[in-house]
């Protein structure tokens, strides 16, 4: 919905607001509509705006109530919002707008941090104290909205992106080697609080951070998520469960509808984002404009899913927007992909989701869209696989199907200088220790939706959509739905191969082509297929003097990947010579 940026300062000196202002910048994307800022001695805070709800001056940001002594910088939305507004009225409350910004900032005056517990949404913000010169940062519960900071000399930095971050100056910008082993073995998930900037933090999913004007901070985790099965639950019979979760589902997809512009849905053809528009079609949602992107065939591969989009956009009555992109767009956009990454990412589908976002944006504002079932519902090749697996091989099941190096790979293709240890290992670990009530494919599925979930797709969604000012909202990730998702007996997950019950409902209300079909994914070929100008492009950034001189990657294991890409395919299918230049890339493309 939007970006901010701000700095506050612990040793008696004015916050620096060309610092500010450079960082406010680089977040002009997130917010095309409107820009603010707020400075007062030590504080200094910048927004940009792309308006969603209440479209007038009244809402813009930062917000600030001088009665109550409050500074606000928010992004996301707060689906409740009225709901809260009525609540906080009934308390004495007075509301100037009719957005969901001023109900956020009376929520955290009249219940303090407890507020994000009421909230159902994604959310960061950052709430000034005048009075007693306290801040408090806080991200939702899955992380949909992004939250970095920074200490510097005296204070501490904070933005929507860690580019943003960067442009205020004065980082640490060395590589964090825990980060570095993350992102090399675990398909560049990079758990918080560390980022590839040593630097650079990310404030956790469901976190709150308490900053006290002496720079003493306390951070504390405000929601947590169980996935064990609730015996009572699964005595229930499989059709109430089912009824059970598409009425969760119902209500996730209506909250997500909440704007003051029209919506859209970002339509692959596959169940998950097809089940958004059968369900908004059966509310009465006349109109809907969908939206669907493909590339030219590769490898023998089709580059698109057109036939099975159209099928819902036909049966549905949608607005449908077709988009194809030629192979050449492809590699005009890959820089522009690449400087929209708040982190390296590696994922194919960047590219696809930075395109379609720039035509989706010249239509809409917002749009719905269906990441997270897969995490949630169990809809990936590895979940039976970690099912059948003994309690004592959880772990190494994991690594099996996810990792995409081994430590010794890793030697090989690190310089020394750059080996930390076997982070990933060691997380792993404990993230699979502290679920004691969880089977293996529990644990699996606890540690996808609140780890991997938020620093690959949820990650990659927002850095793609926003870099065109475009919302994307996601109904499998509200928390209600997922909470049930988490109590349901494994095997309504696993059902059908992936996502029982999830396709069960799917089959009342879809074409059936839809649904028993292999399963989707933005194709782009390429990414999979690096050959010809790709190729070339890897093979002059990572034979350039930056790169040699940067020591990060052995020599003759980037000759190796160089000499014959297609020969090394990680466990996921994707391309470990793209992981190495993609991060060489990033790093180029932000100056580091």
């Amino acid at each position: 919905m939007c970006g901010f940026a701000g700095e506050i300062r612990f040793d008696q000196q004015a916050a620096d607001v060309a610092a500010v202002s450079r960082m406010s910048e680089v977040i002009a994307p997130r917010g095309p509509d409107a820009q603010g800022m707020f400075h007062q001695g030590r504080y200094a805070v910048a927004h940009r705006r792309l308006k969603i709800i209440d479209l007038s001056e009244h809402a813009q940001q930062p917000m600030v109530d001088i009665g109550l002594g409050i500074t606000l910088a928010f992004n996301g939305c707060i689906y409740n919002y009225e709901a809260l507004r009525e609540e906080l009225r009934a308390r004495g409350y007075s509301f100037a707008s009719t957005g969901d910004t001023e109900v956020v900032l009376k929520a955290f005056h009249a219940w303090g941090e407890a507020c994000v517990e009421r909230f159902h949404g994604m959310f960061a913000f950052a709430a000034y104290e005048r009075d007693s010169g306290r801040l408090t940062l806080a991200r939702d519960r899955f992380g949909i909205k992004p939250l970095y900071v920074a200490p510097i000399a005296g204070g501490l930095r904070f933005a929507s992106t860690l580019p943003a971050i960067l442009a205020g100056g004065g980082i640490d910008t060395a590589l964090d080697l825990d980060a570095l082993n993350h992102y090399m073995s675990w398909h560049a998930v990079v758990p918080p609080p560390h980022t590839i900037v040593r630097g650079v933090q990310k404030l956790a999913p469901a976190t709150i951070m308490r900053i006290e004007p002496d720079g003493t901070r306390r951070t504390r985790t405000w929601w947590t998520l169980e996935v064990a099965e609730d015996p009572a639950l699964a005595a229930l019979p499989a059709a109430e469960r089912e009824a059970m979760v598409e009425e969760a589902l119902r209500r996730a997809v209506e909250r997500r509808m909440v704007a003051d512009v029209p919506v859209g849905v970002l339509l692959s053809g596959g169940v998950d984002s097809s089940l958004i528009v059968a369900l908004l079609a059966d509310m009465g949602q006349k109109g809907l404009q969908t939206f669907s992107i493909g590339f030219d065939a590769a490898g023998g591969e089709a580059g698109d899913e057109f036939k099975y989009s159209d099928l819902v956009a036909q049966r549905y009555a949608t607005d449908h927007h077709q988009i194809h992109i030629p192979t050449a767009q492809l590699m005009d956009a890959l820089p522009g992909t690449i400087a929209a990454m708040n982190e390296p990412m590696v994922s194919y589908d960047n590219v696809a989701f930075y395109l379609l976002s720039r035509e989706v944006a010249k239509h809409t504002k917002v749009v719905q869209s269906g990441q997270g079932a897969d995490e949630v519902f169990a809809g990936y090749h590895w979940y039976p696989k970690i099912a059948a697996t003994p309690p004592g091989d959880a772990v190494a099941a994991y690594r099996a199907a996810f990792f995409d190096r081994t430590p010794e790979e890793m030697a090989q293709t690190l310089e020394p200088s750059m080996l930390s240890g076997d982070a990933s290992q060691t997380f792993l670990e404990r993230h699979f220790a502290a679920l004691e009530h969880s089977s293996p494919v529990e644990k699996a599925l606890h540690i996808d939706t609140t780890v991997m979930l938020v620093d690959d797709p949820v990650k990659r969604v927002d850095s793609m959509t926003m870099a065109w000012g475009l919302e994307a909202r996601v109904p499998f990730l509200d928390h209600e739905l997922v909470e049930l998702a988490g109590r349901l007996p494994a095997l309504d997950k696993l059902g059908d191969d992936g996502k029982g019950v999830l396709k069960s409902i799917a089959r009342r209300i879809l074409p059936r082509e839809v649904v028993d079909r292999p399963k989707g994914y933005f194709p782009v070929p390429i990414l999979k297929y690096i050959d010809g100008p790709v190729l070339d492009m890897i093979r002059d950034t990572l034979g350039s003097r930056a790169a040699r001189e940067r020591g990060v990657f052995r020599r003759s294991e980037v000759d190796r990947l160089l000499a014959a890409p297609s020969d090394h395919i990680t466990p996921l299918r994707g391309s470990k010579l793209w992981q190495v230049a993609l991060l060489e890339l990033w790093l180029q493309n932000h100056g580091l």
